[in-house]
């Protein structure tokens, strides 16, 4: 079976402003602090990339796979393509994910 790279891309940091304000404690910021917007990742082998946060690759990581197996998402547009999120609730992050043709 054919494995696909997949580059993972930070689409968007959001904010929560009423929950955040409501439920967090101590020194965290509004904003996840572990990535910044724009900066690409590239999953080989169905591996977390080196630097990439450990608890969205666990969020992420199922739709990693689908598209590193050659699967696509019907409810996406654009084949090879997913967009997946982190789903901490107080700082939730949006990724693109993307199958990477193999050469």
């Amino acid at each position: 079976m054919e494995i696909h790279d997949v580059k993972i891309t930070v689409l968007k940091r959001t904010k929560t402003n009423e929950i955040f304000d409501q439920y967090a404690v101590g020194e965290m910021t509004p904003q996840c602090d572990a990535v910044k917007e724009g900066v690409e990742y590239l999953s080989k082998g169905i591996q977390i990339p080196a630097g990439f946060c450990s608890w969205a690759w666990s969020d992420i990581q199922r739709d990693v796979t689908v598209l590193a197996l050659g699967g696509d998402f019907p409810w996406i547009k654009q084949k090879g393509v997913m967009i997946s999120a982190c789903t901490d609730g107080l700082r939730p992050v949006i990724y693109k994910l993307e199958r990477v043709p193999n050469k």
